[in-house]
């Protein structure tokens, strides 16, 4: 109904934007389309001077080449040429080890579980020369060899204010773990000692 009230309101002889100039044909026309009859495709035109239909067909318009409608298909030729169709033979292979896949199965209807696999470690890697392990209190000695030889080279540059205090205290740090393992290493001793 809402269809029928929209159409109603419209006014009779104007178009969809609203145009009140109705559209004027020839005599010619009106009967044309009265009678149901399609249009001609040709006409001869109402001035004086008389144009030759052209010979030729509408597609045969010459257009720029970027008007020019292209088609992006490629033949079936050209595209069976390239291996388009072509199809990648299917190589079989075995997935899984089917003999294991059979004995799996098997242990399942005989026991009604399914058997638990033992995976076996991997031999312990042996190392020929092990390398030898550096004693704590050597690696102290060389942080501390090494953060003295920062602190002259940087003196050296000009820069050592900034850096003395840092370099001071890592190295009393590194005196004060040396002090910690000499001290553990000599009670150990005197157990060692003292038990023989």
């Amino acid at each position: 109904m809402a269809s029928q009230e929209r159409v109603e309101t419209v006014t009779k002889g104007t178009a969809f934007w609203r145009c009140p100039k109705p559209a004027t044909y020839a005599p010619e026309t009106c009967e044309l389309l009265r009678g149901g009859d399609t249009l001609p495709l040709h006409c001869s035109p109402t001035s004086s001077q008389r144009v030759l239909p052209s010979k030729q067909p509408a597609s045969a318009i010459y257009l720029p080449p970027i008007l020019a409608v292209r088609s992006h298909l490629r033949p079936a030729s050209m595209c069976q040429a390239n291996g388009a169709y072509s199809r990648e033979q299917f190589k079989p292979q075995a997935t899984r080890d089917l003999e294991k896949e059979k004995q799996r199965l098997q242990n399942i209807f005989a026991t009604g579980k399914e058997p638990v696999e033992r995976k076996r470690k991997p031999p312990p890697v042996r190392q020929e020369n092990p390398a030898p392990e550096l004693d704590r209190f050597e690696e102290l000695v060389k942080e501390i060899q090494e953060r003295k030889e920062f602190l002259a080279d940087m003196e050296a540059l000009g820069q050592g204010r900034q850096y003395r205090g840092i370099i001071l205290t890592e190295i009393s740090q590194k005196l004060q773990e040396m002090e910690d393992l000499d001290h553990k290493r000599s009670e150990e001793l005197r157990k060692a000692l003292a038990t023989t």
